[in-house]
């Protein structure tokens, strides 16, 4: 009985440990963050920005005939962090601005 008991407790440590952990864990700060880690958040910043200004040019430059709704949500909605952009390129284009 002392032994069930024992593993009981133990148990519920376990699960208390784990929970303390995972609710105290905090988001590191860019000092705290290795090269590897700086380096993946400045391309994906990188890449995200790219896709915006791409975007908002095309929205800009694009006929409102050549896009499918209105020109005013699209280029809200590129604002949206990849989802946006890449939602205009591929749903929001109706043909290529070449072909005039």
């Amino acid at each position: 009985m002392a032994l069930n008991k024992k593993a009981l407790n133990k148990k519920a440590a376990d699960k208390s440990r784990m929970g303390k952990t995972r609710a105290a864990r905090k988001k590191k700060t860019w000092k705290e963050m290795s090269t590897g880690s700086k380096v993946g958040t400045i391309l994906t910043a990188i890449v995200q920005v790219s896709l915006l200004v791409a975007a908002q040019r095309d929205i800009s430059r694009r006929p409102a005939e050549l896009i499918n709704g209105p020109k005013a949500a699209w280029r809200a909605a590129s604002f949206v962090n990849f989802i946006g952009p890449m939602g205009y390129f591929i749903f929001g284009r109706k043909g290529s601005l070449s072909g005039k």
